[in-house]
This record gives structure tokens, C-alpha cells and sequence, in this order.
């Protein structure tokens, strides 16, 4: 069993940044793929990015402005967010699995979700 906990989450203008983070506990985090989604009003759950050991990968709307980092000292891991649109605004959530994909369906945990919302 693996519980997660986002926090980082508010209201920022757009062109602005913010950092998001994600504490995990339960199962060794090292060996966890984490990946973060996110999902607007009305929207279905999309694929942010993910990290597995030193392989990171992200979704299209987010390449070249959000980078993932992990401390498995500390078991979590962050998503850090430049350039911010009003169009990057829904709950963000993290998720654990064992499966280096973007499909919300394959893994197995979920955090509680952080809000995010940019205003232009």
C-alpha cells in the first residue's frame, strides 16, 4: 500500500511558477514510477509527466516548461511549473505504479489532487 500527498497548489498569474510536491509512503519509493496528471472542469485526466529512476517523460502541453524531480531520500517528488497559462489550471495529482506509461488507468495509487489555478 502507497499513500500520497500533494501540496504546492494555488493561485499564481500567468507567466508566473510554481512548485508542486508529493510525499509517498509505504513501499519503496526508489522503485515506484510517479507520475503526474492533471484534470480541468469538465476535461478528462491528462498525462503531465513522469519519472522512473533517471528516465523522466512529459505530456505535450507541458515539454520545455515543467520538469520532475525526485528525492528518494525523501521520498517525493516534485513538479516544477514555469511559464504558467491559464490553461495549465485543474487539480493536479500525483500517482504511483510499476509501469513507465502515461495512462491514468495503469497505475495503482492516487494522491488527494492539488488545485492550481492561473490567472491571465
Amino acid at each position: 500500500q502507497v499513500q500520497l500527498v500533494e501540496s504546492g497548489g494555488r493561485l499564481v498569474q500567468a507567466g508566473g511558477s510554481l512548485r508542486l510536491s508529493c510525499v509517498a509512503s509505504g513501499r519503496s519509493f526508489s522503485r515506484l514510477v510517479m507520475g503526474w496528471f492533471r484534470q480541468a472542469p469538465g476535461k478528462e485526466r491528462e498525462f503531465v509527466g513522469l519519472s522512473s529512476g533517471e528516465f523522466k517523460s512529459y505530456g505535450d502541453s507541458v515539454k520545455g516548461r515543467f520538469t520532475i524531480a525526485r528525492d528518494n531520500a525523501k521520498n517525493t517528488v516534485y513538479l516544477q511549473m514555469n511559464s504558467l497559462k491559464p490553461e495549465d489550471t485543474a487539480a493536479y495529482y500525483c500517482a504511483a505504479g510499476g509501469l513507465i506509461t502515461g495512462a491514468p488507468s495503469r497505475y495503482d495509487y492516487w494522491g488527494q489532487g492539488t488545485q492550481v489555478t492561473v490567472s491571465s
